[in-house]
């Protein structure tokens, strides 16, 4: 169970959720027509071995296994990842494009954008996260042979602790634009330590800055405490329910534009429906669970 001081590296609590998204960026690219392609993300899965690795080499054998289609990475998490990999991509692209040259990933895990997106001269790409994950990054991807296509600076800290003074030691220039990504964060974040992360951003983002958020709309609590049981039951401890919380301070379009940033929210649903992958009609719950979630961009003028 999650605590207030607890910690973690790639293969253990929330840092597994980093390579369950890899696995499923991993799936989206080997589509004939997908939605995003990240080169990297199998890359990481066969760098960890056992059962990541001994995932593609099934693919590999049967590219649409049954085992595949009806495990975590079924096919409707897979169509999620690369929904969202794809609106956050667009999303740098756009601000690079305004003229933002400071990157700020806040619990980078394994996301590669520093190494796959062609960034503009003089992009500086920071990444926070804990520092055992962001070493098996680098380590990965330096025996890979590959280098970033930005500027990369490493900013080892823990999101509830004080990641804005950590920043900018690093070198964030809180007076220059910057662009802003909290991509499957917020819920494995207290209410307090998200509130603590929006203030953060707000406090350091000059004009002409840009965020974009992941959020979702919390389970019921009788059905959240369903789920973590189910989990328990099942002999799952450590899964899903166990590692987030069903918490969440003020939406993110009214929280940034209450202090004078221009919002807009998308729902991942229509995401999808655009991207010709809709919300499965014959599975309600799957269905349900993504509808409650929206990724939201937002300017600073």
């Amino acid at each position: 169970m999650r605590h207030d001081n607890d910690s973690w590296d790639i293969t253990t609590s929330v840092g597994s959720t980093a390579l369950f998204v890899a696995a499923s960026r991993a799936l989206e690219a080997r589509k004939a027509e997908p939605l995003a392609v990240d080169p990297y993300a199998e890359v990481f899965c066969r760098a960890v071995g056992g059962e990541w690795a001994d995932l593609f080499d099934r693919v590999d054998a049967d590219p649409k296994p049954e085992h595949i289609l009806h495990s975590p990475f079924g096919e409707q998490f897979v169509n999620f990842q690369g929904a969202r990999t794809k609106y956050f991509d667009t999303y740098f692209a756009a601000a690079s494009a305004a003229g933002v040259r400071q990157i700020v990933l806040l619990a980078a895990g394994l996301d590669s954008r520093a190494y796959r997106l062609p960034w503009p001269d003089g992009t500086v790409v920071y990444e926070l996260d804990q520092p055992q994950v962001l070493e098996f990054k680098r380590r990965v991807l330096a025996e890979h042979g590959d280098e970033p296509t930005a500027q990369r600076r490493e900013i080892a800290v823990d999101l509830r602790d004080d990641w804005p003074a950590a920043l900018t030691a690093g070198g964030f220039d809180p007076g220059a634009p910057s662009a802003w990504l909290a991509e499957g964060l917020l819920m494995y974040l207290p209410a307090a330590a998200q509130e603590g992360l929006f203030a953060g951003i707000d406090a350091l983002s000059a004009r002409g800055s840009w965020v974009a958020v992941e959020e979702s709309v919390p389970l019921p609590d009788e059905v959240f405490e369903s789920k973590r049981e189910e989990e328990r039951a099942a002999g799952n401890e450590g899964s899903f329910f166990t590692l987030i919380y069903n918490q969440r301070h003020a939406p993110a379009e009214k929280w940034f534009g209450a202090r004078g940033w221009v919002a807009e929210p998308t729902p991942l649903a229509d995401c999808l429906d655009r991207a010709g992958r809709p919300l499965p009609a014959e599975d309600p719950e799957v269905g349900a669970m993504i509808s409650a979630i929206r990724l939201v961009t937002a300017t600073r003028p």
